[in-house]
């Protein structure tokens, strides 16, 4: 059963925020090493003989990449950009999966030549972009798996029909290309684990008629969407894991399964920590202007629907306010007719759960900066 969470319900407290903006200034991002090392292990826990590739994604920094290096992660990249950072951290090509379906040649041969063998791909035309390195790359098949209650729905862009897949699989080894398994993402977080089983159940089958031929398939992607707590608490994934877990065993047990965590792994361990910059009454409640905004770390609320536990300081009586970023864009409101104590101008709000395509979609539209990211613990 899920609960609401209180204003007071953050990962930090004020005290230690109140030290850590007097050293960094805001906005802020505090990033905790030790609750992405948690976070990793618990996963992993809760998925044994699941490996897990953090889906970069979800938040690049190169620090956050580094710490889950050590704990063991590999990494689901799916750009040039991506490679990069990788390579930067000293991570072998041997730990990294390219997950993005839609590839130029530059880009396959920039993966190839960094020494990445497999590559994710949905649609016939992506078969023939590898027939140049049939010899080099090993291939998974992207399945569609519906599921709009997710918070973003990853197969409204990307993958084939599950009905569709196995003729996708034929064709490519008709073509002379390594198929080596098959992917699927059940939605970014979600909170039905039923929906991995539904997308378990296609694979079974696929992996039986393909079983049947000469080649079997050797790889099930779970993808990610392992959901974390915002305003309200999901299960501990140990618990929402077990069906999927069950459903493994039984039926993969002798598949190499992977899985592409990205919020997970990173989205609770950061919280960012804002100023009120201005205020102003207006129509007959006070209008806060914050000095982190939606086209800063705020972005998640815009691109990701996130919405995300809130704390302030201040005690009083509770009126209708709003809360708006710094620039001049009237787009830039963050919440509206939200219930708040009086705030002064520059009053310290905290944002917990905010690791997780934040930063990463962050702009400097307006020639704003965005917000320092610093590791703490």
């Amino acid at each position: 059963m899920r609960r609401s969470r209180s204003f007071a319900d953050t990962a930090m407290n004020f005290t230690t925020a109140r030290k850590l903006v007097e050293m960094h200034g805001t906005p802020a991002l505090f990033v905790s090493a030790n609750r992405i090392r948690r976070s990793y292990r618990d996963l992993a826990a809760a998925l044994p003989g699941v490996e897990l590739f953090y889906a970069v994604k979800a938040n690049a920094a190169s620090e956050l990449v580094r710490i889950l290096a050590d704990e063991g992660s590999s990494f689901d990249i799916s750009t040039n950009g991506e490679i990069d950072i990788v390579r930067s951290c000293g991570i072998e090509p041997s730990r990294c999966l390219h997950t993005h379906p839609v590839k130029s040649d530059a880009e396959i041969r920039y993966a190839l030549d960094f020494g990445i063998a497999h590559f994710v791909v949905d649609n016939e035309d992506e078969l023939r972009k590898f027939l140049p390195y049939r010899d080099r790359a090993r291939l998974l098949v992207r399945m569609s798996i519906q599921n709009p209650s997710a918070l973003v729905n990853l197969s409204h862009k990307f993958g084939v029909a599950p009905q569709d897949v196995f003729a996708l699989i034929e064709m490519g080894r008709e073509l002379g290309l390594k198929i080596a398994g098959i992917s699927f993402h059940a939605g970014s977080q979600n909170e039905n684990a039923l929906k991995f089983i539904e997308a378990l159940e296609y694979c079974r089958d696929i992996c039986w008629r393909a079983a049947a031929g000469s080649e079997p398939l050797s790889i099930i992607d779970i993808g990610g969407g392992f959901p974390i707590n915002y305003i309200t608490s999901v299960l501990p994934p140990a618990q929402f894991c077990q069906p999927v877990n069950e459903y493994l065993e039984r039926y993969f047990a002798n598949y190499r399964v992977i899985a592409e965590p990205g919020r997970y792994l990173c989205g609770s361990a950061a919280t960012l920590a804002t100023r009120v910059k201005g205020r102003a009454l207006r129509d007959g409640g006070w209008g806060y202007y914050l000095d982190a905004g939606l086209y800063g770390s705020f972005s998640g609320k815009v691109y990701d629907h996130a919405e995300y536990p809130m704390s302030v300081a201040a005690r009083g009586k509770r009126q209708r306010s709003v809360l708006a970023g710094p620039t001049c864009d009237s787009f830039d409101v963050l919440y509206e007719n939200i219930a708040l104590p009086v705030l002064k101008v520059g009053e310290l709000l905290l944002f917990d759960s905010m690791g997780a395509y934040t930063n990463a979609s962050a702009s400097r539209f307006n020639g704003f900066e965005k917000a320092k990211l610093v590791v703490i613990d």
